[in-house]
């Protein structure tokens, strides 16, 4: 063993009176030598165990920056979807599901509709009531829109039947939609009938025709909603034909949220209430908060992870390879020019092990994204299937941000490399 180190650091030092000449990298040489050659079987297996954890740590990553952005992404959707980004209501002690009528005037809805930054504007009007079936009975809350509601929306999140049409008013004051939930709660299907019971000064009720059955997997909405005409609660309510319960605006960029909502309110009077999508569902968005706590902590803990790997790996290659850089020291190598060995070599497995790491977490991420393989209990998540959300700028700067982590850090074990004394170095065994 001693007569093949010694042939191959006589190679090496041959290769460096060449470098010299042709101004190529010695470091480099070796370190790809000891790297793709190396014959030595225990910092072969350490090399292995750094590998595997720098690969699991990359690849738990970002598959966790895709899940929590996935959860993220599709529960704000799902919120927003029903219930519009920022409602204007009539601002009054009313703490009951049933708004208090109120009239926008044109130029204030106009202005509002003219911000850049808001994408649509649709009324609304709430109105509490009990389903009566032949054997149930449901309290719930019936929500009122127009034709300028988010169809988009509700097609997505139709799951039989189809919308309701409103090209013809007096067809669209009998049909309703309801949610899967209270479909199976109260034995409907698309097509039946039911009598609804609304609370005025007398009993009032009305006969619905299920035209949709619909799920968006939050449990607070589907439980409580039907969605009819807005014309049925100005009649039940006797509202003029301008009054609305509210307004659901819907603007073009979520991350705004606050600064649109305070310019819109700088252009309606005072009687006018803004309440946003977070201050509506404030239990739903603390707890998307502390996903990202909990992201933090995993990044942290499996940088943490591959970094001690790394240095382990680092620092038992460097006291297998004594002699070698006992000799390199004799024959005028720095020791800068020995740490380079070190580190370009940990450089190469670095590298291989965030490669094999991006193959699985990548991989993973798209393949659950295809597939939805991994399920969910949408009573407990708001969904049926974990969600992903691939963002190429987070895995490049997750990438980036492990191997310069990796690197600092491992300048530290490599200064070992100045205390080897050539003498020593040479004689030891």
């Amino acid at each position: 063993m001693r007569l093949h180190a010694c042939g191959f650091l006589n190679n090496c030092i041959f290769v460096f009176v060449q470098n010299k000449q042709n101004n190529l990298n010695l470091a480099l040489f070796i370190a790809k030598r000891i790297s793709i050659n190396s014959e030595r079987t225990f910092s072969k297996l350490i090399v292995r165990i750094a590998v595997v954890g720098i690969m699991l740590g990359v690849a738990v990553m970002l598959l966790s920056i895709a899940v929590v952005k996935g959860f993220k992404s599709e529960i704000r959707e799902k919120i927003r979807g029903f219930n519009g980004d920022i409602e204007l209501l009539k601002y009054d002690l009313n703490a009951s599901a049933e708004n208090s009528p109120f009239v926008l005037n044109t130029n204030s809805l106009k202005s509002v509709q003219k911000n850049t930054n808001v994408f649509s504007v649709a009324p609304f009007a709430n109105k509490p009531g009990i389903i009566k079936t032949q054997n149930e009975v449901e309290g719930v809350v019936f929500k009122g829109i127009d034709v300028n509601y988010n169809s988009q929306y509700l097609k997505a999140i139709l799951l039989s039947g189809n919308l309701i049409n409103f090209k013809v008013s007096l067809n669209a004051d009998k049909q309703i939609l309801i949610s899967q939930l209270l479909a199976n709660r109260l034995n409907l299907k698309v097509g039946d009938d039911f009598l609804m019971y609304f609370m005025q000064e007398s009993l009032r009720k009305r006969k619905f025709k299920i035209v949709g059955i619909y799920s968006t997997d939050v449990e607070d909405i589907d439980k409580t909603y039907v969605i009819g005409s807005i014309n049925v609660v100005k009649k039940i309510n006797k509202w003029q034909a301008n009054q609305v319960g509210g307004f659901e605006i819907r603007i073009n960029n979520f991350e705004n949220l606050e600064s649109v909502a305070l310019q819109i309110a700088n252009l309606l009077s005072p009687e006018i209430k803004i309440m946003s999508v977070v201050e509506l569902y404030p239990s739903i968005f603390d707890w998307l908060a502390l996903l990202d706590v909990n992201t933090r902590v995993i990044l942290i803990l499996m940088l943490i992870v591959a970094t001690i790997n790394m240095i382990s790996a680092l620092l038992i290659m460097i006291l297998e390879r004594t002699n070698m850089i006992g000799l390199l020291k004799a024959f005028g190598q720095t020791n800068w020019g020995v740490r380079k060995i070190f580190m370009y070599n940990a450089l190469y497995l670095i590298s291989l092990g965030m490669l094999l790491g991006n193959i699985i977490g990548l991989g993973l991420g798209f393949l659950q994204q295809q597939t939805h393989v991994l399920k969910l209990d949408a009573a407990t998540y708001y969904m049926s299937f974990v969600p992903i959300e691939i963002n190429f700028l987070d895995a490049l700067l997750i990438n980036a941000g492990t191997l310069l982590v990796c690197l600092l850090v491992l300048l530290v074990p490599s200064m070992l490399v100045s205390k080897i004394s050539p003498i020593k170095a040479i004689a030891f065994k």
